[in-house]
């Protein structure tokens, strides 16, 4: 870890000893042009030198820098290529897909090295969203095998302890009813526990419901368990999704609500969803203390979000509220792909 921290100011601390190309080259020109002229002058005219007038000196001295500042324009439009593709390497996220350089155009060598690198980000953001696709649905499939064992093994166990501490409420003697009913209130805490975490795992309501009552269902949950009243505004019917896009906005939800939880240190949070025929919006937004480091890097949790939003060509933004006090989280989804993706 020190070593890699170390590296990155190294890098920064190179970049300062040696000039862009841009200068060098012109400096090169220029320097060439300079001593073609006088070498010009020395052989065809030597005595030039020595009776050179103030009027043919001004007309040379125009003369150059006007070749130099044409100079500079032409090697300029070679190198700008070069230049563009210098600081988007510097600052490029696969996180953030569709970073490209403008206008690069296979004129020149410059130029194809631009196109080239272009045609590199695509090809690493397929092949990223295609990692992220199979570690996702691996992780949905172990969530949905978890909460099916949560919910025939632990679950039924647990009911079958709830219906044997009730048969022995009925023979044992009423001095050590108050201690069973206890446990039996125990076993019934246990029981919804394994309920909502299998809930949580994989929402039943997204399957036989849809994302309306889904959404619904975790904002009410939500507001039980962390103590945090959820408004929500949820325009229904929500456009027909793909399930790979409605099990992403939900996720997105959830995670985003656990962040409020969390993070935010606030008492109430709004969600709301809205629909027009070309993109759904899905907006959360808390009242809290908002984003202590904005230029901190993203924990897991938004690591997360991201992916799934770019999976399902979803722009996804964290920032503060144009108004108040706060988190706004904005989600985004184009419908066109969305209604055909999963």
């Amino acid at each position: 870890m020190s070593s890699s921290a170390d590296e990155a100011p190294r890098r920064r601390a190179g970049r300062g000893r040696y000039r862009p190309l841009l200068q060098r080259v012109v400096a090169a020109n220029a320097a060439l042009l300079v001593a073609a002229c006088l070498l010009t002058v020395l052989v065809l005219a030597p005595r030039k030198f020595s009776t050179v007038a103030v009027d043919e000196a001004i007309v040379l001295l125009v003369a150059l820098a006007l070749v130099a500042l044409i100079n500079v324009f032409l090697v300029h439009r070679f190198v700008a290529p070069l230049q563009k593709l210098n600081a988007l390497a510097r600052r490029v996220d696969l996180a953030s897909p569709g970073q490209r350089i403008p206008d690069a155009r296979p004129i020149s060598e410059a130029g194809e090295l631009a196109a080239t690198f272009n045609d590199m980000l695509a090809r690493l953001e397929r092949e990223q969203r295609e990692v992220s696709r199979r570690v996702l649905a691996a992780h949905e499939s172990e969530r949905l095998r978890v909460a099916q064992e949560l919910h025939d093994e632990v679950g039924q166990t647990l009911t079958a302890v709830l219906l044997q501490l009730s048969r022995a409420q009925e023979r044992l003697p009423r001095e050590l009813s108050g201690e069973l009913r206890e446990a039996q209130a125990a076993a019934r805490a246990s029981l919804e526990d394994v309920r909502r975490i299998a809930t949580d795992l994989r929402p039943e309501t997204l399957n036989d419901l849809g994302l309306a009552s889904a959404l619904a269902a975790l904002s009410d949950g939500f507001g039980r368990r962390a103590g945090v009243r959820v408004e929500r505004q949820i325009a229904t019917p929500i456009p027909a999704l793909g399930s790979e896009a409605e099990l992403a906005v939900y996720r997105i939800a959830q995670e985003a609500l656990t962040n409020v939880a969390r993070h935010a240190g606030s008492d109430s949070a709004e969600l709301t969803v809205s629909s027009d025929p070309d993109l759904l919006t899905l907006t959360i937004r808390d009242h809290g203390r908002g984003l202590p480091n904005r230029g901190a890097a993203d924990g897991n949790g938004v690591r997360g979000m991201r992916e799934r939003a770019g999976l399902i060509g979803a722009k996804l933004t964290i920032e503060p509220p144009l108004h108040g006090a706060g988190t706004e989280l904005r989600l985004e989804l184009p419908l066109d792909g969305a209604r055909c993706s999963g």
